[in-house]
């Protein structure tokens, strides 16, 4: 492996992390940030958001509907199992699998699918697609009305 790879594997890295701190401390724009101007943000079952305009107001959306329904109103997603395929010096894609908790305890789970890309010197998410794969009973995700 080169050293190019090395590198671009641990920008990659550095994107899905902050992705992750982004969503649980409520910086959406500076999530939105993360991701090519046109990019898009897909939750398996729901129309695709394209573009950081979209995407920063869906999760100011979920950002009310978490402090309208939990006591303490904080979640933190916790990413794990991270595959990093790079393509080129420029294209890569990585699959990664999600937890999320609140003041519940683990509220929902699923997986991760990206596509990234380089712009300057930095790894942008093209397209990344959420797929939940399931919820506590009495969790926050089984009872809000939007979906993450």
């Amino acid at each position: 492996m080169e050293m190019w790879e090395l590198a671009a594997r641990e920008m990659i890295r550095d994107t899905i992390d902050r992705y992750a701190h982004c969503a649980d401390t409520g910086h959406f724009a500076e999530l939105a940030e993360l991701f090519t101007a046109d990019g898009v943000l897909e939750i398996d079952g729901h129309p695709p958001l394209q573009g950081r305009a979209a995407i920063a107001g869906f999760l100011a959306g979920t950002k009310t509907s978490l402090a309208s329904t939990l006591e303490r109103p904080f979640i933190r997603h916790h990413t794990s199992s991270v595959m990093i395929d790079v393509h080129g010096p420029d294209d890569a894609s990585a699959r990664s699998y999600f937890l999320a908790i609140t003041e519940r305890g683990p509220d929902h789970w699923g997986r991760y699918r990206d596509r990234l890309a380089r712009v300057g010197d930095r790894w942008f998410f093209r397209h990344r697609f959420v797929r939940p794969d399931g919820h506590a009973p009495q969790s926050w995700r089984a009872t809000r009305r939007d979906t993450e």
